[in-house]
């Protein structure tokens, strides 16, 4: 049967992070996670989702399963189910692998089979002919069978090495038996652009539609991706966020964005490219991998900046020094503050948070004192909430949440017991003073319960704080235990999320300055915005306004 040859105008981007991203070690991902995954990749407009591999496992059997009951509507993408070719001595038609991907809703069906001599005849054991044999029948079965097939030819560019012929060979077989694409795998991650180009011009001679898959061992993935699109080929796989076992696959999305913005052609939906930081971030939230801050166009830090010569820059045209316009894939510049930051810094990143620091006095006062904080250890480009606090301090316009009279913390052990953490804490909030104990897991946890605690009933939305992530740094460690320790906290109140700093001589002392922080920066902000219950007093031990409360846990 004739290939099916993809049509001139059509070039398919094609995502694996549900199969090949899965593989990356710490993750583990459910069937609702892979169905949810595979709702944004089609939200995104991504052409092909590979769902998994049904019969080798439960999981993907299932996810297939539920797919084709109704479980799963996908409105851009073409679901396609991995497998591999026949076994050795058996009929396409009866083998059980085969079959579950035959039989698992999906229309597509991407074999891998070996396309390097080598690992033909030490890994499965076969000659060169019954490969090509077991390639044949497979594709010629499946089309058969009305599904369309991609072959993904394993260890495609370290068998051209090693023959050749054989790859050739290997790459028409599959051609005349009816494949769409034969995808060139750089299977071990390798290769480098120049060398991986020129193998595909060449391999693109033989007149079959090439697709390529690229790992990231030597830090080509995304440059491979491109050379092969340079040297012809029709078809690229790719994972989220660089997802993929070892060093990762090539990120589709940085992939996708330098093919519109770079390339200028159009390979998702009209609009829908400006969707991609939206997808990163949501993909790295259900597989609870991060996605990481400098990867490029989608990461955090991709338009973060802090040298002050660029800040100054920026002012006068935005894109002097950032490569494209961030709002393209949904992401935004932020500037950095840090010591090494200018005027211009500071200027702009007030901007960005609602205040007018045009003032050049006023910026270079503020200057001053962000230099000056960060030489004792603090750090804000990092900790926007506590920059924003600084801010408002400097231009007299801090609301005075709260105020703390005094916290104490202790722990106790006797014996093998494992104790307990007690913290007291002493404050005024909206002119009532509070007084709460608090018990928790460590000095830090109880000081936060009992902040929170003496918070709650004047401001009852601080109920629904959390703290997410704690992040502890040793500044001089040469001192020992008389050490300066720097402290981050991330706390989110479901919607959005802030990030404080606290700097003190030992770790409890940095903790509480932080943690005040993120309290006092949450609670401005909800007062702001005049939420509901931002400032109604919630329910006291005592009647009187102002009267002290009193808890023991």
């Amino acid at each position: 049967m004739a290939a099916t040859p993809t049509a001139p105008d059509t070039f398919h981007v094609y995502d694996v992070t549900l199969r090949d991203g899965s593989q990356q070690e710490g993750m583990q991902l459910s069937v609702q996670d892979k169905l949810r995954i595979a709702g944004y990749l089609d939200e995104l407009g991504i052409g092909f989702i590979e769902g998994g591999w049904p019969g080798s496992n439960p999981k993907d059997t299932e996810f297939f399963r539920i797919a084709a009951a109704g479980g799963l509507t996908l409105h851009r993408a073409q679901l396609a189910a991995f497998g591999m070719t026949r076994r050795v001595g058996i009929a396409a038609a009866d083998d059980p692998l085969l079959a579950a991907v035959r039989d698992s809703g999906a229309g597509i069906a991407t074999l891998v089979a070996k396309s390097h001599l080598g690992h033909v005849e030490h890994a499965l054991r076969t000659t060169a002919g019954e490969n090509l044999a077991m390639l044949r029948d497979s594709v010629a079965h499946l089309r058969a069978e009305g599904m369309r097939v991609f072959i993904d030819a394993e260890h495609y560019f370290d068998g051209w090495r090693l023959d050749p012929a054989y790859a050739r060979e290997f790459v028409t077989t599959a051609g005349e038996a009816g494949a769409e694409v034969v995808v060139l795998c750089d299977t071990n991650g390798g290769m480098l652009p120049g060398e991986l180009g020129q193998i595909v011009h060449e391999t693109a001679e033989l007149g079959v539609t090439l697709g390529i898959h690229c790992h990231d061992d030597s830090g080509c993935a995304v440059a491979n991706s491109l050379a092969a699109i340079d040297a012809g080929a029709r078809h690229v796989q790719g994972c989220v966020n660089g997802y993929g076992e070892r060093t990762g696959n090539a990120d589709i999305l940085t992939v996708v964005a330098n093919l519109e913005l770079k390339y200028g052609r159009q390979v998702l939906p009209p609009g829908r490219l400006a969707e991609a930081t939206h997808t990163a971030q949501a993909i790295a939230e259900v597989t609870n991998v991060p996605a990481g801050p400098r990867r490029p166009y989608v990461g955090m830090s991709a338009f973060a900046h802090k040298a002050g010569l660029h800040a100054s820059a920026i002012r006068v045209d935005p894109q002097l020094y950032q490569h494209v316009d961030p709002a393209l894939v949904g992401n935004d510049m932020r500037m950095l503050v840090s010591d090494m930051a200018g005027r211009a810094n500071i200027q702009i990143k007030g901007e960005q948070l609602g205040f007018d620091l045009s003032d050049r006095a006023l910026a270079a006062r503020i200057t001053d004192r962000v230099k000056e904080r960060e030489l004792a250890g603090y750090t804000y480009d990092a900790a926007d909430a506590s920059f924003e606090l600084l801010l408002r301090a400097e231009i007299g316009e801090l609301p005075e949440v709260f105020t703390v009279g005094h916290w104490t913390t202790s722990s106790s052990q006797v014996g093998d017991d494992p104790g307990r953490t007690e913290a007291t804490v002493k404050l005024v909030a909206d002119g009532r003073t509070q007084y709460f104990v608090g018990e928790g897991n460590g000095p830090v946890n109880a000081l936060d319960m009992a902040l929170r605690r003496a918070l709650i009933p004047v401001y009852p939305a601080v109920d629904g704080y959390d703290l997410t992530d704690y992040r502890v740094r040793i500044l001089d460690e040469d001192s020992g235990t008389d050490s300066t320790v720097r402290v981050l906290i991330d706390t989110s109140n479901g919607d959005r999320t802030w990030t404080t700093v606290g700097v003190g001589t030992n770790v409890i002392e940095a903790s509480w300055e932080a943690l005040c922080d993120a309290y006092r920066y949450g609670l401005i902000h909800l007062l702001a915005n005049r939420h509901p219950q931002a400032d109604r007093p919630g329910p006291t031990d005592e009647s009187a306004p102002g009267a002290p409360v009193h808890s023991v846990s």
